[in-house]
Formats: structure tokens, C-alpha cells, sequence
């Protein structure tokens, strides 16, 4: 790991942990041995116990008795919630944002999506993530309301947090979303009606939990709202 200069010792160790979390180089269960990180970084312990601390209130660390501080795994019904709420308010800020979609916006979503078709053949669960939310927040950004748009980010922060990139538990539904991107990208480009356009991205959001759901073995019919 390197560090950057002007950049608080403190600063630079939580950028490379939390790096190293989110690109899955420390998974689920990893011990954090705070000397080995300072050892790795080129500074003291003071500043990795800070960071750590951090990362710990933002869900990324857990501190497990005689083990110490690990890196947080998925807690699977934090994640059925996130989604479940994901799926309401993303749907809502897409339809919203239809109107104002532009044909660049298309253009750019339809490119964004190329790519994760790219990524299908030689899978990487973190960078599809990463190109998934990217694809979205194209489509859902020009809604004009902001509290919506608000309860979005916290949702996609959220997921973060979790480190949910679902598609490391379920790669085969990695496919299904690409073509599910394309149907949605038709509806925008063809004007359809903004309540056809959320039940879309509903239905795109609840698969994807669905299939988590039936990989965890979980009852996938609590997953969404029966009118679904």
C-alpha cells in the first residue's frame, strides 16, 4: 500500500484500508493486525488504530472478543432492508428523473452497460459492482427532487457500508441485470410512461435481492410488496 503526501497520517490510513476493504484485498472476516497495516503503510500504530476506530463506526470494521478488529461482513438482513428500501426510492428517482433524460444520458448508460457486458466473460464481482453503479446513478440523477434523490445515495452508501456486491454471491444473475439494463434503457429512449419506467426499475432491483435471497435461503416472497 502506498500513502500520499499532505495527507495526515490518519487520512492516509483509512484510505488504504478502506480501499483494500472495498476491492475485496481484505474480505469478510480478515483479522487487522494493526502493527502488519503500520508496518505496510510506513507509519506508527497511533494513526491505523484511528482509522480503524473510523472504519468501525462507518460498518466496515467489527472488533470481535479475543480476535480484535475484522473486517465486517454482510449482515444479511441489514441488506434486505437496504435493498427493499433501494428498490422504492430508486425506482421513484428514475421515473422522476425520465423527463429529463437526455439522449447523451442514453448513450452514456448504454456505454457504461457495454462494459459490464465486457467484464461477464472474465468475472469480476467488484469492478461489475462498481460499473453497475455507475449505470444507475446516470439514470437516476436528474431527479429533480432532491429528498428522493438524497434517500438514493444513503441507500447505494449503504450498500457500500455492506459491501454488498451481491454479484460475488450470485455471478450467473450478472447477466440477467446487463439485459434488464437494456429493457430499461428502451423504455427511457421510447418515452414510455414514468409509472411503467419505476415498475421497471423496481422489478430490476427486487431480482437482484431475490436472488440473494434464494442463494442465502431465505424466503424471497418477503423481498417486495405483493403488487409485484
Amino acid at each position: 500500500m502506498s500513502v500520499d503526501a499532505g495527507v495526515s497520517k490518519s487520512e492516509q490510513a483509512y484510505n488504504a484500508i478502506k480501499e483494500r476493504i472495498l476491492s475485496g484485498g481484505y474480505s469478510p472476516g480478515y483479522r487487522l493486525v494493526l502493527a502488519k497495516i503500520a508496518e505496510d503503510l510506513g507509519v506508527s500504530v497511533v494513526p491505523v488504530r484511528e482509522a480503524i476506530r473510523r472504519l468501525e463506526a462507518e460498518r466496515f470494521v467489527v472488533f470481535e472478543r479475543n480476535v480484535g478488529a475484522t473486517v465486517a461482513g454482510i449482515e444479511p438482513t441489514e441488506y434486505l432492508y437496504t435493498m427493499q428500501t433501494l428498490s422504492i426510492v430508486e425506482g421513484a428517482a428514475t421515473a422522476l428523473a425520465a423527463p429529463w433524460i437526455t439522449a447523451a444520458d442514453i448513450q452514456r448508460a448504454r456505454s457504461v452497460n457495454a462494459r459490464m457486458r465486457e467484464c461477464l466473460d472474465d468475472f469480476d464481482p467488484v469492478r461489475f459492482t462498481s460499473l453497475n453503479r455507475e449505470f444507475h446513478g446516470v439514470l437516476f440523477e436528474r431527479c429533480p427532487n432532491p429528498h428522493i434523490l438524497d434517500l438514493v445515495h444513503r441507500g447505494w452508501n449503504r450498500l457500500q457500508a455492506l459491501r454488498a456486491s451481491t454479484f460475488s454471491y450470485v455471478p450467473g444473475r450478472a447477466r440477467e441485470s446487463v439485459a434488464e439494463h437494456e429493457e430499461l434503457l428502451l423504455l427511457l429512449e421510447n418515452g414510455a410512461p414514468p409509472d411503467d419506467v419505476e415498475r421497471a426499475a423496481r422489478a430490476h432491483r427486487a431480482a437482484t435481492l431475490d436472488a440473494y435471497l434464494a442463494h442465502s435461503g431465505r424466503d424471497a416472497a418477503a423481498a417486495h410488496s405483493p403488487e409485484r
